[in-house]
C-alpha cells in the first residue's frame, strides 16, 4: 500500500493487490505443471504384466521362440536375426539351410504383428524402420515359463522317441514271426510246432522286457533330474 498527492493537494491511497494475485497465479501454475509432470511420469511407466497377459503372449510358437531368442542374446538384435532363428525352429532345420520362402513366411508376421504386440506390452522396444529389437526389463519375467516349456517339450520328444522304438520292435517281431511261420509251412524249416510257438513267444517276451527296462530307466532319469 502506498500514498501520493497530486498537484491539487489531494491524497490517493493504493493497495497493490495485483501483485498478490499475480503471485497466486504463478503458484497455481507451478502446482498444475507439477501435477502434469507427475501424471506424465506415471503414464510413461510400463504396467506390470498379469498372468493372463503372459500366457496370451506365449500362446503362439513364433512369439514364444522370439522371446526365447531374446533371452539367449544380450542387448539389441536385428529383426532379421530373430526371424531366421524362429524360422529355423519352426522348420526343424538350420539357419544356413532355410529357404527364402521359409524365411518370408516367418518374417512378415513378425514384422507386422508379433513384434509390434511385444512392443505394445512393454516386453521389447521395436524400432520398425531400423529393424532393431531391444529387450526391456519385462523380458526376464518370461524366463521361467520358457524353461518349463523347453523341459516339457524335451520330455515329450523323449516319450515320442520311445514310443516309436517300441512300435519298431513289435513290427520287427511280427515280421520275424510271420517269416518263421511261412518258412515252416512251406517246409523250408523243419521246426516242430511247439518249438516254433516257443520261439515266437520268447521273441515277444524279450521285446516286452527291453521295453519295460527302457521305460524304467527313463523314469529313473526323470526322478534324478527333478
Amino acid at each position: 500500500m502506498f500514498r501520493y498527492s497530486d498537484c491539487h493537494g489531494k491524497f490517493y491511497v493504493y493497495s497493490d493487490t495485483s501483485v498478490g494475485v499475480k503471485s497466486m497465479t504463478l503458484e497455481t501454475d507451478r502446482s498444475a505443471h507439477s501435477s502434469d509432470d507427475a501424471e506424465e511420469m506415471e503414464s510413461d511407466e510400463t504396467p506390470e504384466l498379469s498372468s493372463d497377459d503372459i500366457f496370451h503372449l506365449l500362446q503362439t510358437n513364433r512369439r514364444r521362440d522370439t522371446i526365447r531368442y531374446l533371452l539367449e542374446e544380450d542387448g539389441p538384435v536385428k529383426m532379421r536375426d530373430v526371424a531366421e532363428y524362429v524360422a529355423a525352429r519352426e522348420n526343424d532345420t538350420t539357419i544356413a539351410e532355410l529357404s527364402s520362402t521359409e524365411r518370408q513366411r516367418v518374417y512378415i508376421p513378425l514384422y507386422q504383428s508379433h513384434l509390434p504386440k511385444l512392443d505394445e506390452e512393454g516386453v521389447v522396444e521395436y524400432n520398425q524402420p531400423r529393424g532393431i529389437v531391444k529387450p526391456t526389463d519385462q523380458l526376464e519375467i518370461f524366463a521361467p515359463y520358457i524353461e518349463a516349456t523347453d523341459k516339457g517339450t524335451g520330455e515329450l520328444d523323449s516319450q515320442l522317441a520311445n514310443d516309436r522304438a517300441v512300435r519298431e520292435y513289435y513290427v520287427t517281431a511280427v515280421a520275424a514271426s510271420a517269416s518263421l511261420l511261412v518258412a515252416s509251412a512251406v517246409g523250408l524249416l523243419s521246426i516242430p510246432g511247439v518249438a516254433l510257438a516257443a520261439i515266437i513267444t520268447a521273441l515277444f517276451a524279450l521285446i516286452t522286457l527291453v521295453t519295460n527296462l527302457s521305460q524304467f530307466k527313463e523314469s529313473a532319469s526323470s526322478l534324478t533330474a527333478s
